[in-house]
């Protein structure tokens, strides 16, 4: 993805992490004081949230049937309305709470803010309101951490014409660990990384180049999965690392540079 740094804004030194599930917006949160003390010791870190399982709630509650397509959800006007009202609302104000309270400030923004991501709906027709990440403008991200903030993002963005787009949490976060040229982008999801023969969780694969993960076929969920590792290395990402969301343990260790599966260049 092209992006926009001006020298006079790049911060340094600083991971992208890409939050769900169990992770996002707990009272008296572990994994943020974890993150807390990292930040107080001078780390610099955006976050990037998802939440398919609140929005799924809230599908179900208004009766809206919801499918996926290529791991990705499709999104009609009618699911594109509860998505935004999720993601932007009741997300992220959890999240940008949970750091508040572990003592981080914290200021948080959807993908639309600031024109941060500029997003286009995705093509094929199959998908409905889907956007996929043209750019990302990284001005408002480093000003934010300049400035002493932890910056937390929504990845809900806007494309040229207004259309409010449903954006992969994975897709935004990794084009934004490119354009920022994150030392490492770690992935927080529901399972213990990218496995090679799916879903064999003996087939986890520890550590890959990207050459040899974009020759490998993958299927359902782990596409997009996939697909946000590959762009997020190939943008500027120094390293990328999907672990399992559901351990602290995990969490811990990648922060740390350990487990899960580790891609590089």
């Amino acid at each position: 993805n092209r992006h926009v740094c001006p020298r006079e804004f790049c911060v340094r030194n600083m991971k992208v992490i890409k939050f769900g599930g169990h992770a996002m917006g707990e009272a008296n949160s572990p994994w943020m004081k974890i993150i807390a003390g990292l930040w107080n010791a001078g780390e610099k870190f955006v976050i990037v949230h998802g939440g398919g399982p609140q929005i799924n709630e809230e599908l179900k509650f208004r009766g809206i049937a919801s499918e996926f397509v290529d791991g990705l959800r499709k999104t009609t006007p009618e699911v594109m309305s509860v998505v935004e009202t999720v993601l932007t609302g009741s997300v992220l104000r959890s999240v940008v709470r949970a750091l508040q309270e572990a003592g981080i400030p914290t200021v948080g923004i959807s993908g639309s803010d600031g024109g941060t991501l500029n997003v286009e709906i995705r093509a094929g027709g199959k998908y409905g309101l889907v956007g996929d990440v043209v750019s990302v403008d990284v001005r408002l991200l480093n000003a934010v951490m300049s400035s002493g903030f932890l910056p937390v993002v929504s990845p809900v963005s806007t494309d040229s014409k207004g259309q409010a787009l449903n954006v992969n949490a994975d897709l935004a976060a990794g084009a934004i660990a490119g354009a920022l040229s994150a030392d490492q982008i770690i992935y927080l999801t529901d399972v213990a990384g990218i496995y090679r023969n799916w879903p064999d969780e003996n087939s986890l694969i520890e550590e890959i180049d990207i050459k040899e993960l974009q020759a490998m076929q993958f299927s359902e969920g782990m596409i997009p999965k996939v697909e946000a590792v590959i762009n997020a290395i190939s943008s500027g990402a120094k390293s990328a690392r999907v672990i399992d969301g559901r351990s602290l343990q995990a969490f811990e260790d990648a922060l740390a540079g350990k487990g899960g599966t580790c891609v590089r260049k």
